[in-house]
Formats: C-alpha cells, sequence, structure tokens
C-alpha cells in the first residue's frame, strides 16, 4: 500500500449536528441550540464510517492535524476537520469507493509529475533540501544520478516529485554514505 496525501476539502463533515442545523434564531425564550457535537476520538484503529453507517476504513495514525487511514486497499492522508461525529464512530462524507478511486487519482498524478522530471539535468535533492546529485539518465530499472563522489543507480521507486524537482527520501549525508557504500 502507498500513503497517499489528498486535500478532501471537497469531503463536509457529517454528523447529526450538522445535518440539523437550524437556520433561523431560536424564538424569544426558546433554550438556545446544543452546542456542536466535539470532535470525534481519531485513535490509531479506530473504524471510519461513511454517512450511511457502513465502515469504510481503519485510523493508521494521527500527526497533528492529519489522520492515515487504511481502507484497506490505499492509505490516504485526510485532515482531521474532514471527519465527524457519527452514531457508531467517527464519519467522513465519502465511501470506500470514493477514497480508493481519490487514491489512485492521486498515483496517476504523482507518477505523472514524476515522469516529466526524470529528465537528464534535473536536481535531485535530499529530505533536508539540500541537492545531492543530478539525474544522468535513466532506463526502466531506475535512474543514474551524478554525484560529486561518482555516479550511482537509484530505483524509480526511491524518488518523488516536488515543487523543487525530484526528491529522494534520505538527507544528504545519508545519500554521501550510501553512494560511499555503493563505491566500495
Amino acid at each position: 500500500m502507498r500513503a497517499i496525501t489528498l486535500a478532501l476539502t471537497s469531503l463536509a463533515l457529517v454528523g447529526a449536528t450538522a445535518a440539523t442545523a437550524q437556520t433561523t434564531a431560536p424564538a424569544a425564550g426558546a433554550p438556545a441550540a446544543p452546542a456542536a457535537t466535539a470532535a470525534p476520538m481519531l485513535t490509531p484503529g479506530s473504524k471510519i464510517y461513511d454517512p450511511q453507517g457502513a465502515e469504510i476504513a481503519t485510523v493508521d495514525s494521527v500527526s497533528g492535524a492529519n489522520v492515515v487511514v487504511s481502507t484497506g486497499t490505499n492509505k490516504l492522508t485526510i485532515p482531521a476537520s474532514s471527519f465527524g461525529p457519527g452514531a457508531n464512530g467517527p464519519v467522513i462524507a465519502a465511501t470506500r469507493e470514493q477514497l480508493d478511486a481519490a487514491a489512485a487519482q492521486a498515483t496517476a498524478a504523482s507518477a505523472a509529475a514524476l515522469e516529466q522530471r526524470l529528465v537528464a539535468g534535473t536536481d535531485v535533492h535530499g529530505s533536508g533540501g539540500m541537492v545531492v546529485g543530478k539525474v544522468k539518465s535513466r532506463d526502466d530499472s531506475g535512474v543514474l544520478v551524478t554525484t560529486p563522489k561518482g555516479d550511482v543507480r537509484v530505483p524509480l521507486t526511491s524518488l518523488t516529485a516536488d515543487a523543487t524537482g525530484l526528491a529522494i527520501g534520505m538527507t544528504a549525508a545519508e545519500f554521501d554514505a550510501a553512494v560511499a557504500a555503493a563505491k566500495s
């Protein structure tokens, strides 16, 4: 499974409070509308439900304002604010099929962005942002990255496209150590 970060801003909160929110002010002397229901508990292992109450995912992890959920097919990172309280537990305004379709679309877009950047001369950045080398060539098995310490072949799966070009999931120091190890 591949973790996919999605901006699911089109998914609205679903919950009894949101669905029945008053659109007019209460009559004089009438009790105030109840306060919004507290945010649902999102902890690893929590089941996630769709608006109809079907279980669609499980929380893998929570990091700040982001929740990683698994549909069983895909992992997606979703803003915690996209979840609302439901009768069975946390609810999101999507079905499992919609989440999986969004993950497939994001995977395809990511692959296309990576393919566009896999050209000779493109900078490869380490996780700290420093340039660790440049693409020298590529083939179906990997990418040849040229560095001051020599050329090294890296698998295509180790690279991602980012705003600056290409990124590899290691720092410049880790990359240099890997290059040195490959040369010995």
